[in-house]
């Protein structure tokens, strides 16, 4: 079995959700056996040099990038507001130098499959199917214009909220407008599943999450510094930047008087200085940037805070602290795409006192938090063993030759 891989940034080092989602899919599927080509967009702020991955990696996989700057920029966000119907988002990974060097992939091997990483790339679909055969597989990581959505239902600001209304509006057309040009669906989790078919999809869907390798995740229940809290996520995406900042300002900024020992980690990559400045603001906050290794950081703190309100598909950080045995404490919307049982997996909350309610229960019962972190750790063996799920998604893709 022959699959191109399609990606608009290079996935690796996997540090982020997308960048995990997407390593997962192409070198498990490579373990397999299938015969794997990956053309990713190398971009500025993601760039990789190919040169630098490790052979055991790269003698696996067959890999080309092209160097896209998708910056943001003011004036063209303008230029997009007035000019175009795309939203900006999607236009920002539209390249000549893309399409080129797709075509050469394209022309060169006989695929079976090519499979799209994200809605950005379905603006190809076209140009693939005039140059190959291949059966054109859509992953969704998520829906993307809810995301937009969910964020302009809490934004106060009247010209955010318009822009935000524009840019969301335009997402959802852009996003229908797809359905059924692609081949196979393969979303992340069976609510973004439900939510295509709802939109129209009738193609052959397989989920397919994002899973972990249990070798490579080794939980030391007694290297918890507890009672603590964290946070570890990518800080300069959007909806981490709002909940963390709802969560201080509503639960910490009270809860840190009543637990004056108490300290609060968090770490994430590309923290923009005005968030970091936020942190300073409220007693402690311990910073620690972008952490070197993410299960050490993962290992050493208690209760892990997941506050999204606006985000979409699958929290991978939360998968990852489960298989680290941590007891987590999220929004419905954080533990979206995995069907935990709130209480015994995984703590919900949904409000200011909830948070405070659920982080107290940790606190003040440590045979509770233990409990809830081996549940934690169990339920991702059981239902999140990426080796499976690449062996379910390789069995799909046999069914469809």
């Amino acid at each position: 079995m022959k699959i191109l891989f399609l990606t608009n940034k290079f996935p690796y080092p996997p540090k982020d959700g997308g960048a995990i989602a997407t390593f997962q899919h192409v070198w498990g599927l490579a373990d397999i056996g299938a015969e794997v080509t990956l053309l990713s967009i190398n971009t500025k702020k993601h760039y990789f040099d190919v040169g630098s991955l490790p052979e055991d990696i790269s003698r696996k996989v067959a890999l080309r990038t092209v160097y896209i700057d998708t910056s943001l920029s003011a004036l063209d966000a303008i230029k997009n507001l007035i000019f175009s119907d795309l939203p900006y988002n999607a236009e920002r990974f539209i390249s000549g130098d893309f399409e080129k060097t797709l075509v050469e992939v394209l022309t060169s091997t006989d695929f079976d499959f090519v499979q799209l990483e994200g809605l950005y790339l379905c603006p190809y679909i076209n140009l693939i199917r005039k140059h190959t055969k291949a059966k054109i597989s859509y992953r969704a990581h998520n829906i993307e214009h809810e995301i937009w959505s969910r964020s302009l239902s809490r934004e106060k600001n009247h010209l955010k909220r318009r822009y935000l209304k524009i840019l969301s509006n335009r997402l959802d057309a852009f996003e229908r407008g797809f359905i059924n040009q692609y081949d196979l669906l393969v979303p992340i989790t069976s609510r973004d599943a439900e939510a295509f078919s709802g939109m129209g999809n009738t193609k052959p869907c397989h989920v397919s999450p994002t899973g972990v390798d249990p070798q490579n995740y080794k939980p030391r229940p007694d290297a918890v510094r507890y009672p603590s809290l964290f946070h570890l996520g990518a800080l300069d995406w959007f909806p981490n930047q709002e909940g963390l900042l709802w969560f201080l300002r509503n639960v910490w900024r009270y809860l840190s008087k009543d637990y004056p020992e108490l300290q609060f980690f968090v770490a994430g990559r590309n923290a923009p200085q005005w968030l970091v400045d936020e942190f300073k603001k409220f007693r402690n906050i311990v910073f620690a940037g972008e952490v070197e290794d993410a299960h050490d950081f993962l290992n050493k703190h208690a209760i892990m805070i997941v506050p999204i309100f606006s985000g979409g598909g699958m929290r991978i950080k939360i998968v990852e602290g489960m298989a680290l045995q941590k007891t987590i404490i999220s929004t419905p919307v954080g533990a979206e795409g995995i069907p935990i049982t709130p209480g015994k997996e995984m703590l919900i909350a949904t409000n200011p006192d909830e948070f405070s309610f659920n982080i107290e229960k940790m606190l003040n019962n440590r045979q509770l938090f233990d409990q809830i972190g081996t549940n934690a750790l169990n339920f991702v063996l059981s239902k999140f063993d990426s080796k499976v799920i690449a062996q379910e998604l390789y069995n799909f893709y046999e069914s469809q030759l």
